[in-house]
């Protein structure tokens, strides 16, 4: 081409030659399938979008899953998983890439998900999560049992039926979907809710959980094999049945759980034993407790009987002990008559040292002694009388002192209203009040008249030092 006909050239910005390869891009293919291995995926971004490759033994495609898309897929991308996708490919402007927006994700053919189930297997058993030590025992007769299964299949209808036959018991079901993309989700968070219920709430805890679902392919029951829904099994503490598939289904959770159950309506023959048999059980050991316990009283008869046949007669038993009583009963008055002279001389040894002066000198000094102790009790009670003779003058002096009435003494009165309230400022004091007033040799009644302001008051007092009202004159409180 000439350099005339490249002048010519229509001229692009990076932009716009982008978005124009964008819309070719689209616009060719739209939406694809593509089959490949997962590459580089490291788990989900914190923004919530999940970004990885797909290779094959060619080529790399760059793939992204949207965070809406990636919460509603069934089996969730892992690295070396081979896939099937479908999405739509565009171009990422930003590195001048092409990628794939995938939309659905599921594993190529069942080969894919038995490595991926193996793969996971291996890695939760690692963790211990499948020990048989950490399993717990069943409860041999559980009082409340928890299903956690689909309300509308027939497998709770089965549960429930087994139940009634063999020991009915309280069931508490946990309705789920035990298929599809919210299924794992809400299977274990049953399993969460059941442990966290209140043993003695209105919802009481159950003694067993159930996780039921009846048989499918494997596409089917892969929400069983989820780590979320393993973890809440291994992590439940209360003991926990798996019977999800028929005998030859066999899930993760069924590693996780404290028993598997081969099927749901198994997985009740293992909740509850049969009642009859029960009663069938117990009515026989009855009997033969009773039996044992027949044979028993009988052997101690016999017993009994063998040895009372070895015992000697009740005469020869008592023909000793009579003779020796009639012998003590003709020994006995001599026996008395013996003692009683040895008390006799015994006394009269010990009266023979207690002379009269004897006695008349310890009677002398108890005398003495009683009347020193009286002279110092006398002492002791005037002292005491003293003392408090003492404190009662001085308390009557403070009380004098603090009485209100040497105040009164010394000239001064005190103003009480009609209910006998001291007052204590005028301003308590209204025009027309009663008022008693108490001098120190009496009271007199008084009526306050006239304005309380300062300035009467005050020409009341320069009134009553020149002697304007008179020598006997009382006048009133405030001016009029």
């Amino acid at each position: 081409m000439t350099e005339v006909a490249l002048d010519n050239v229509v001229e692009w910005t990076v932009s716009e030659l982008s978005a124009a390869l964008r819309r070719t891009v689209e616009d060719a293919y739209g939406y694809v399938r593509v089959r490949g291995e997962i590459s580089g995926f490291k788990g989900p971004h914190s923004s919530g979008h999940a970004y990885f490759a797909l290779k094959d033994e060619g080529a790399r495609l760059e793939a992204v899953i949207w965070k809406s898309a990636y919460g509603r897929m069934r089996v969730k991308p892992e690295e070396g998983l081979e896939v099937i996708v479908t999405g739509r490919l565009t171009t990422y402007p930003g590195r001048s890439s092409y990628q794939i927006v995938i939309d659905r994700l599921e594993p190529a053919g069942i080969g894919a998900l038995m490595k991926l189930l193996e793969e996971r297997k291996k890695k939760l058993a690692a963790e211990g999560l499948f020990d048989e030590a950490r399993k717990q025992l069943l409860p041999f007769l559980p009082k409340i049992i928890g299903v956690v299964t689909s309300p509308t299949g027939a497998v709770i209808r089965d549960i429930l039926h087994r139940l009634e036959e063999r020991f009915p018991r309280r069931v508490l079901v946990w309705p789920v979907r035990v298929q599809g993309e919210t299924s794992a989700a809400e299977v274990a968070n049953a399993i969460r809710r059941f442990n966290e219920l209140p043993e003695l709430g209105p919802i009481p805890r159950p003694d067993l959980i159930i996780v039921a679902r009846g048989g499918g392919s494997l596409e089917d029951l892969w929400s069983f094999n989820e780590e979320i829904v393993v973890r809440a099994a291994a992590a439940s503490m209360v003991p926990l049945i798996s019977a999800v598939g028929h005998e030859t289904d066999v899930t993760l959770i069924d590693f996780a759980s404290d028993r598997r159950a081969p099927t749901p309506t198994a997985a009740a023959e293992i909740a509850v034993p049969v009642r009859a048999e029960l009663m069938l059980s117990l009515s026989d050991l009855g009997a033969r407790k009773h039996a044992c316990w027949k044979r028993n009283v009988e052997r101690h008869r016999k017993e009994l009987y063998l040895l009372s046949r070895a015992l000697p007669a009740l005469d020869e038993l008592l023909s000793g002990p009579r003779q020796r009583l009639d012998a003590c009963v003709g020994r006995l008055p001599r026996a008395l008559r013996a003692n009683a002279q040895i008390h006799h001389t015994h006394l009269t040894r010990v009266a023979s040292r207690l002379s009269p002066r004897l006695l008349s000198h310890r009677i002398e000094r108890c005398r003495e002694q009683t009347a020193s102790f009286g002279d110092r009790a006398r002492r002791a009670f005037r002292i005491f009388r003293d003392r408090r003779a003492q404190r009662l003058l001085s308390a009557g002096q403070l009380l004098t002192a603090y009485s209100y009435r040497g105040v009164l003494a010394r000239g001064f009165a005190l103003v009480r209203d009609s209910e006998g309230r001291p007052l204590r400022s005028a301003d308590a004091v209204g025009p027309g009040s009663r008022l008693d007033i108490e001098f120190v040799d009496g009271r007199v009644g008084a009526t306050a008249e006239g304005d309380r302001s300062l300035q009467p008051l005050a020409k009341a007092k320069v009134r009553g030092r020149s002697g304007d009202e008179g020598a006997g004159g009382q006048g009133t409180l405030f001016g009029s």
